[in-house]
């Protein structure tokens, strides 16, 4: 059977959405990407998902996330790991076309709204900062915990056919008072999530001449610490 290009729209449940490919791996991840265009030379062990994993701009606009679908991704992001289990974390979710998804749009930077409004999805990443009426941190490792969830969020997202873009150009301000966030909350970041259309490549930049930039990252090598090569 030909690989699809793409999960297919319904319910969550695991066995609807594509044959698998050998090992597990989603069928669509092995076709529509191709993992050597993906990570070079990533190393095998990594899970295929964290392998197939990019930051697009480019999105299918006739693609809509269902609301089991929004669940799905909120409960991953619920089981992340916080510090004392303070789960210092919550999220503006608009789906496209609606209310919450609009009122989003309208906050983005010039850049930023020249694609995240094609996503199914927009998300802004809210941060528990400070205990209520007092300037004592909530916990000092809030922010670090909201980036854990948003993590399990784009891992949940990968599983689920998605792909997610995580951005800061937004008014911060503009959303605190569109949706009357608390002072000792703060809005962090916004992710924009949908599906990619097949024949968009994974890739990085764009020069200005349209062509486009290989992804790359440091050697694993570069990740152990040295103090005396650090940069």
């Amino acid at each position: 059977m030909p690989c699809p290009p793409g999960p297919i729209n319904g319910e969550i449940s695991p066995p609807r959405r594509v044959e698998a490919a050998p090992g597990g791996v989603p069928c669509w991840l092995e076709c529509r990407a191709g993992y050597s265009a993906l990570m070079g030379e990533a190393a095998p062990q990594l899970h295929p998902l964290l392998r197939s994993r990019w930051s697009p701009r480019t999105w299918d606009t006739a693609h809509e996330v269902t609301r089991a679908e929004v669940e799905s991704l909120l409960e991953a992001a619920r089981w992340a790991p916080s510090a004392g289990n303070s789960q210092p974390w919550a999220f503006i979710v608009g789906r496209r076309g609606d209310d919450v998804h609009a009122r989003l749009v309208r906050h983005l930077a010039r850049s930023s709204a020249a694609w995240a409004p094609g996503a199914s999805l927009l998300v802004a990443n809210v941060c528990h900062r400070h205990v209520a009426g007092t300037d004592w941190e909530y916990s000092e490792f809030a922010a670090y915990d909201l980036g854990q969830a948003v993590a399990h969020l784009t891992f949940q997202a990968a599983a689920l056919g998605l792909a997610v873009r995580q951005f800061a150009a937004f008014d911060r301000e503009g959303v605190t008072r569109e949706f009357e966030v608390a002072e000792h909350w703060y809005v962090t970041t916004m992710s924009a999530i949908g599906r990619v259309p097949a024949a968009v490549e994974p890739h990085a930049l764009t020069r200005p001449d349209g062509s486009r930039l290989p992804r790359d990252r440091r050697p694993v090598a570069d990740l152990h610490w040295d103090a005396e090569s650090a940069p």
